[in-house]
């Protein structure tokens, strides 16, 4: 007896353990679908280990509080530049070393949990992980040699500075600003043989100039030769380009013979109208091919990421069937991916997936699936309709329902509203305030529409700021001093060299590379462009290359690419039309009558799917209980007056920013929803009442 029962004994724990394992398999294998859905969903392209410690390790590197501090120890690392010498807040040496050491080993912990992610081989060939080492080791090699230095007290230099910016690049998050760095590169060689043009039309304008002006003997402003050295005609006339020195620079030739400024209008209209132009077609023209390609690559990378999570759970339930995902199976997974999306959401996902029963190719576009944003309203009887039900159904309330929903009423309720905007703006004391505040208020709702991705070309901005102003702290440090006095006879900046000279003369003082701050304000004013006579003034003039070298990179490359990608935002803006899946899916809401249009609604789907969970109420029968409604968050309007009127009362902002008044006011919400590079937008209109 006590023999057979610790068989059964061992039978049972058998079968327990046998459970167990089955359980944690299956876990196992739901939270490595579940990672693949979510690589798909938010575009992440990384070759993890499958394994479960690996699985789990990879969902704490994709956290948001990991990726947070990351960030946040990037940042402090950029900004010991205020700190350091020179520095706009002076700190002990050793203090920026030890942040800078923290900052060092927080990076070398975020590579070493990625890692552990992904097998070993992926690693090393990944060319932003050597990158990242590369930056730490020169990092700590530079603090080393600039320490010993600064103890025997020998000028030293901090040479790694110029590397802190590209860790902002080579990090795993930062996928946009390669993909921004990629659109730079692979416009490169068009840009390049369209610079060779532009030089060469440089040059012989140039040539051309040093014929006109060299035996005229005429003279500048300051009393220097004009147009005698040819390298100094190419400079000023590409700095014409930029019209930083226009008109001064045709000052002189105008004023002996007005027919030398037809030399002056040719060079402009040649280089600055055309060629500049031809820059911008160009970039543009790269920009799209390669956004294609860009495109194409996400996508075959979304469908792989959707095909091993379908591999993995995937089941066959008659012998020479096609694999499916169950339904329990597909439910728990999205759960796991968006565990914030309701269960009637949820269900009206599985009716449009499993609406063609097609198995792994329905199955696949789960992820697009979730990126649709459908908003859920609770649609709930008139108050009317439940206090008075005779009253709300009778024949005139039916009628008046009828004309308000009719679109002649929509017009002239949008008329009235408009007529009403007007009378506001002409009550106003300064009509003019009102609209420079509707101008500016237009160009922040269409900056906001774009704001995802020019947040990404501001990063790029500020990597390439902040490598010329490492550079440029190290060239002209100190070289030029704004000198706070009285007597107006001290101008020069003080530098010697530059007494009475125009750059002291102008008070351009302030415009130096004497702090970090100082310097990315002066390369600020050099994007839109000032000059560098001053510098070249205390230098050589082969410091020009420093500053002709910035424009090209910043203004002729970085810029066109930004209103590259302006142009193809606001053309997918306007032109993009709904694509299937999110056809389907309106489809489906309207086949189930869950159409937030939908006037009456009869028992449907979502009776049968509300739980505790809605947050609908227990208590409740199928019957009484609200239903929910559905609409496509990016469906798209067709122009019409409302349209306008939403421009037009913009003119109203200002007035309902002052005290003392009432009045309505149009808010646009921004929907968006993810996509490959940037997402497509929708505008929802709702009026909301302000008052003071």
């Amino acid at each position: 007896m006590c023999i057979q029962m610790l068989l059964k004994t061992d039978r049972v724990c058998v079968c327990v353990c046998v459970c167990v394992c089955v359980c944690v398999c299956v876990l196992q294998d739901l939270d490595l679908a579940a990672v693949y859905v979510s690589d798909a969903q938010y575009n992440r392209n990384i070759f993890f280990d499958t394994s479960p410690q690996a699985v789990r390790l990879y969902l704490l590197y994709n956290h948001w509080v990991p990726q947070v501090l990351l960030y946040v120890f990037i940042l402090v690392d950029l900004c010991l530049a205020i700190f350091e010498d020179p520095a706009v807040v002076p700190l002990p040496v050793w203090a920026t070393m030890l942040v800078e050491l923290i900052c060092l080993s927080a990076f070398t912990t975020r590579l070493v949990h990625y890692a552990k992610v992904i097998p070993r081989d992926k690693f090393w060939k990944d060319p932003k992980n050597i990158c990242i080492i590369v930056i730490v080791l020169l990092s700590l090699l530079d603090m080393m040699i600039y320490g010993a230095l600064k103890a025997t007290d020998h000028n030293a230099v901090r040479w790694s500075r110029v590397l802190r910016p590209l860790l902002l690049v080579n990090v795993t998050e930062g996928r946009q600003l390669r993909r921004a760095f990629r659109s730079i590169r692979n416009a490169l060689p068009q840009i390049f043989l369209v610079f060779l043009l532009f030089i060469f039309s440089v040059l012989m304008f140039s040539l051309m100039a040093l014929k006109l002006f060299v035996k005229r003997d005429l003279k500048t402003t300051e009393g220097e030769p004009y147009f005698t050295h040819y390298l100094d005609i190419v400079f000023d006339l590409y700095v014409l380009v930029t019209t930083a020195n226009s008109p001064d620079v045709m000052m002189p030739a105008y004023n002996a013979n007005f027919f030398f400024a037809i030399f002056f209008f040719l060079y402009i209209l040649v280089n600055t109208y055309i060629f500049m132009s031809v820059f911008l077609a160009v970039v543009y023209n790269s920009y799209k091919k390669y956004l294609k390609e860009e495109v194409r690559q996400l996508v075959r990378a979304k469908r792989h990421k959707m095909a091993r999570a379908f591999a993995v759970l995937q089941e066959r339930r008659e012998e020479g069937a096609e694999p499916v995902v169950t339904r329990d199976c597909w439910n728990q997974l999205v759960r796991l991916v968006q565990s914030d999306i309701s269960t009637a959401h949820r269900e009206l996902l599985w009716s449009v997936s499993d609406d063609k029963n097609q198995g792994k190719l329905a199955f696949v576009q789960l992820a697009d699936l979730l990126n649709i944003q459908v908003i859920t309203m609770k649609s709930r009887p008139h108050p009317l309709q439940t206090l008075c039900p005779a009253l709300y159904l009778s024949p005139p309330s039916r009628l008046l329902c009828r004309v308000v929903q009719h679109r002649a009423f929509v017009i002239a309720f949008d008329l009235i509203i408009l007529v009403n905007a007007v009378f506001i703006g002409l009550d106003e004391e300064d009509p003019v305030i009102d609209a420079v505040c509707y101008v500016f208020r237009t160009i922040i709702n269409t900056l906001i529409r774009i704001g995802p991705t020019i947040l990404t070309f501001g990063q790029l901005i500020v990597v390439i700021y902040y490598i010329f102003a490492m550079v440029g702290m190290e060239l002209f440090k100190g070289k030029v001093r704004y000198v706070e006095s009285s007597d107006p006879q001290q101008t020069d900046c003080g530098n010697p060299l530059l007494k009475d000279s125009a750059f002291a003369n102008r008070n351009y003082c302030k415009n130096n590379f004497n702090d970090v701050v100082s310097s990315f304000i002066l390369l600020m004013e050099l994007t839109v462009v000032n000059q560098c006579s001053g510098f070249t003034a205390v230098t050589h003039k082969s410091a020009r290359l420093f500053f002709v070298l910035f424009h090209i990179v910043v203004v002729i490359i970085i810029i066109n690419i930004f209103v590259a990608f302006v142009l193809e935002a606001f053309s997918v803006e306007y032109s993009v039309e709904k694509g299937d899946l999110q056809t389907s899916l309106e489809k489906k809401i309207n086949e189930l009558e869950l159409a937030v249009a939908q006037e009456q609604q009869e028992e449907n789907l979502v009776d049968s799917m509300e739980t505790s969970d809605n947050d609908l109420g227990s208590g409740q029968s199928a019957k009484s209980k609200p239903a929910l409604m559905f609409k496509i968050a990016s469906k798209r309007k067709k122009p019409g007056v409302s349209v306008c009127v939403c421009v037009c009362v913009c003119v109203c902002a200002c007035w309902v920013l002052k005290p003392g008044r009432t009045s309505r006011l149009w808010s646009a919400d921004v929907c968006e929803t993810e996509a490959a590079l940037w997402p497509p937008r929708c505008k929802k209109l709702e009026i909301t009442e302000r008052r003071s």
